[in-house]
Order: C-alpha cells, then structure tokens, then sequence
C-alpha cells in the first residue's frame, strides 16, 4: 500500500483496527505466535482441545502505569468468551495484544495453534471490531461489508457476491444500496460484524459492539448474535461491561481484576444453548451473576479507592 492508502487507513479504521494503526498491517500475512494459559485450571485440560490461544505471564506497561500483569489465559477453537471487569482494568490492552498492536513486555508466554510467536505475527489473523462501527459514510451497505476482502485483493464483483449470500442472516436484506446514514444504531452494528465475519480469521475480537445501544435494541442484538455464532462457530472474545450480557452469550467468563490487570475469575457457563431470553430469569443464571457481580465489586472498589475518589 502507498504512504496515502496507510494514511486513509488510519483516519478511517473500519473495525478491524482498534487502534487505527493501518490497514495494511493488520491485512498482511503473518506467522504463527504464543500465547499464555489462565492461573484457574485450563478448561482445555478436562476437554481435551488444544487452544488457540494461549497467554501466560502477560504484563504491559506504559511508562510508570502498568496496564497488565501476568495475566493468564486460553480460548479454545469455537468458544465464545466474554471478558468483563472495572473500567482502566486493561481489557483494550489485551485486545491490543491479541491484534498485533502492541507488544507486551519481556518474558510472556505467547502461542497461537500451539506455537510460540511475537504479538504482532497475529497482524492479519485476528478481526476487531470496537464498540463504534465505523462505517465508510461514502459506502453503501454491500460496500462498507466488503472493504476488508477489497483490500485483500478479491475482485469487487466477487467480493459484492460473497457478501449478498451472508446479509439475510445478518438481517439487511433488502438494504444493501443503503447508506450508514439511512440506518438505525442495529443495523449499523450488523453491517459492522458482517464486515468482520466476512474477513474469515481465527479469532473474532469484539469490544462492547453493542455497548452504544439501547436497551431492547442490545437484547435482540445478542439474540441474533447467538444465532450467527452457532451457525459459524467463529471463535469469540467479547469484551463487556455488562453481567447479564456475559453470562448470556459467554462459554465462560473472564472476571478482570483492577489495574494492573489480571484473570481473576474464570467461570464457566454451563446454561444449554441454544439460549432462550428467558433464561436470565433462571436460579442458575442469577447464581452465576451473584458470583459474578461479587467478583467484580470488589474490584470495581479497589480501583475506585486508588483512582482518588
């Protein structure tokens, strides 16, 4: 790409790119990399699956502030894990992490598919998509779904196609000459994910994608969400801050202690799917979200409490 396609880029990161660093990066060909396994007992050890990911003794600092410290965690292939703690606890720091976008410091264990890498081999096989859609307001529906396949080099015909098969299940039938601006917060928000199922990588980041919504607008959102998981069984990290939606969606849930952060909790969700809307009303659901929310009080002070309030 030329010194202008970067610079474009970066100005309109489109999902993939939390830290608008570039296109160009985060499409390019890259080696396998390590990551590190949780401190609570591996779920992949009574299972049997080998992770894709895995994360061990993570630590990132800036400068004085130490954003992360020896976190420890695993993601299996087709799980979907949802991550939830205080705000500054360095979620957008592992998700920085896992993209490629940042290094952590000296002495992590990082492997990916087992083998051992640097976090920025992962430029290229992970997809992001932040909490804003970013949407190319100049781009229609079909061609802001597309952009990343455009990039990769697939033909605009080819790539117009693949994506007409997917927006039924993505409930924009019907709205592909649409424009960003033509619709509500929901679409908006499933144009952005069918862009990044659309770039078919290992690992899905997903950091509070529906966080900008309404209330019933999010219920419905998960619910469909759900169902597009369960046909694609995509591998899933899903950043939130809200309880009820990570234990809704989540295999297991990652309870993040104040900053410098570190897994906490581990739990397990072991709620059947498919998943009714009524299940939030069960025994099980609010005994998981008691053990949750007590995990997470007591870290939401702590952070409260050296904050300076």
């Amino acid at each position: 790409m030329t010194d202008m396609s970067i610079a474009w880029s970066e100005d309109y990161a489109w999902g993939l790119n939390p830290g608008a660093r570039g296109l160009a990066g985060l499409l390019r060909p890259v080696k396998t990399k390590a990551l590190a396994a949780p401190a609570v007992e591996p779920a992949w050890t009574a299972s049997g699956d080998k992770p894709l990911i895995e994360l061990r003794k993570v630590s990132k600092s800036f400068g004085p502030v130490m954003a992360l410290e020896n976190l420890e965690a695993t993601i299996l292939p087709g799980e979907l894990v949802t991550v939830v703690g205080p705000s500054g606890c360095g979620k957008s720091t592992l998700f920085n992490i896992l993209a490629g976008l940042e290094e952590p410091d000296p002495g992590n264990i990082l492997r990916f598919r087992g083998k051992s890498s640097t976090a920025s081999e992962l430029l290229g096989r992970i997809s992001f998509m932040p909490q804003r859609d970013l949407l190319l307001p100049w781009r229609n529906v079909i061609d802001n779904a597309i952009l990343a396949l455009e990039i990769e080099g697939m033909p605009r015909a080819q790539a117009r196609a693949e994506a007409l098969k997917m927006l039924p299940e993505f409930g924009l039938a019907g709205f592909e000459k649409q424009y960003p601006n033509q619709l509500s917060g929901g679409m908006r928000q499933r144009v952005a994910l069918m862009r990044t199922f659309l770039f078919k990588r290992d690992l899905m980041l997903l950091d509070e994608p529906f966080g900008a919504l309404d209330a019933l607008t999010r219920t419905m959102m998960q619910r469909w969400l759900l169902d597009v998981w369960q046909k694609h069984r995509r591998t899933v990290l899903f950043i939130t801050h809200d309880v009820d939606e990570a234990i809704f969606l989540g295999d297991r849930v990652l309870v993040m202690t104040a900053r410098p952060g570190k897994v906490k909790l581990e739990q397990k969700i072991d709620l059947p799917r498919p998943r009714k809307a009524d299940i939030v009303t069960s025994p099980e659901f609010i005994g998981l979200k008691k053990t949750l929310l007590d995990a997470i009080e007591e870290e939401s002070m702590k952070s409260f409490m050296t904050s300076g309030h």
